[in-house]
């Protein structure tokens, strides 16, 4: 066993070893930290302050759709005058706006213009991790490194997907939705000072000014068909993060939904640990297929489980394919995109995952509220298979530089 590890351990030892690698990834992960408080925190506060799960959804999930809608204009716009300016201007704009929303919460704002604001702070969301994914393109030039990059990038987002949601239920219990939301909003206001103050933007590269297709890397339909996937994968997403808080709140223990939440995502740290390891010689698009395949059951499992250990334990088996699904997702936009359309196509992918989480989230808090706390589950079971089997007709992709 222990030589086992040892062996799975081998490659992330000789990749961290390589210059700046460490400090690069340390700032992912801190840099990031609001990814994996921002959902949870705002649910909560918004449930708490509206008295219900449909508006707080709706809410929440207007954030994510007009993140997902700015994130290709941003990324654009990175390619053709660098990350340093909108990096300085969405600092600034972001948290101001979540102040905004709080306190416009507290005061009995209608939920139209908390909706409304919920959309101005989504479009203005600090591009932190479109960069570090473009980054990681720019800092390796080789399959294999790109590979151990990206599946470390996957792990670290688990890790604030699993430390995010604990704390956030942490300060909820001792201390209230709106401390949460403050926290959030300070942590949000340090994460472009240490993206800044990190390795990074080292390595940026910026490409020459070439000629564009009006569309970009959109031109390309096996990118859209990708992006589609991709759109279906994280509407699940969106899903389970309201259905684990709605089931905790429906059960009388609102902090367990961040613990449901936490499981599933040290589950897929788990996965992305030994995908990363692995050298497979399947296809990525088969590769892709299967991950998604293996959360289909664990999804429907949550709609038959009630005991609290075993359900527990669902959300852990929930997550473990999806740190290598997004992974596998990655790697396949780093293989198609042209290097004239790194960023851009990166920021496409981030506005069809931040949709498909927004929408996944405002269904599911509807499904919650008007059905059964477990109904988003059973609909994600749903879409998961069904992506899995659209995704055996992807074309296979050849590597590039």
């Amino acid at each position: 066993m222990k030589q086992t590890f040892a062996a799975l351990m081998a490659p992330y030892r000789a990749f961290l070893r390589l210059p700046d690698i460490p400090a690069m990834i340390a700032t992912a992960w801190l840099s990031r930290m609001p990814v994996g408080m921002n959902a949870l925190a705002l649910l909560l506060f918004l449930r708490e302050a509206l008295g219900n799960f449909k508006q707080a959804g709706l809410i929440v999930g207007a954030f994510f759709v007009a993140m997902a809608v700015a994130a290709p204009v941003m990324g654009r716009l990175i390619d053709r005058i660098g990350p340093r300016l909108p990096l300085t201007v969405t600092g600034v704009i972001h948290p101001l706006g979540l102040v905004t929303l709080l306190v416009a919460a507290a005061q009995g704002v209608d939920a139209t213009w908390l909706m409304a604001i919920a959309a101005g702070c989504g479009l203005f969301a600090p591009p932190v991790t479109i960069l570090t994914r473009t980054t990681w393109r720019h800092r390796f030039a080789d399959e294999h490194n790109r590979k151990m990059a990206y599946s470390i990038d996957s792990i670290m987002i688990e890790m604030n997907f699993t430390v995010g949601p604990l704390l956030v239920a942490a300060i909820v219990a001792a201390w209230g939705a709106r401390t949460a939301l403050i926290t959030v909003i300070v942590i949000s206001t340090s994460a472009v000072l240490i993206f800044f103050a990190s390795p990074i933007l080292k390595y940026w590269k910026q490409e020459q000014p070439v000629e564009r297709h009006l569309l970009g890397p959109l031109a390309d339909g096996r990118l859209v068909a990708l992006f589609f996937l991709t759109f279906g994968l994280t509407f699940c997403f969106g899903l389970l993060e309201v259905g684990y808080p709605a089931y905790a709140t429906s059960i009388g223990w609102v902090a367990f939904g961040g613990v449901l939440l936490a499981l599933n995502a040290v589950g897929s740290a788990v996965g992305g640990l030994i995908y990363g390891a692995l050298h497979l010689r399947t296809s990525l698009e088969r590769q892709f297929t299967v991950a998604l395949a293996l959360m289909t059951m664990p999804l429907f499992l949550h709609g038959v489980v009630d005991q609290r250990v075993l359900f527990a334990l669902v959300a852990f088996m929930a997550g473990l394919a999806v740190a290598p699904a997004l992974t596998a997702q990655t790697l396949l936009v780093t293989r198609i995109a042209p290097a004239r359309y790194a960023t851009e196509a990166f920021t496409w992918s981030s506005t069809f995952i931040v949709t498909g989480l927004g929408i996944g989230m405002a269904v599911g808090g509807t499904l919650a509220e008007t059905l059964h706390s477990k109904a988003p589950f059973l609909l994600a079971g749903g879409v998961i298979a069904l992506m899995a089997l659209m995704s055996l007709m992807m074309p296979r992709s050849v590597a590039r530089a």
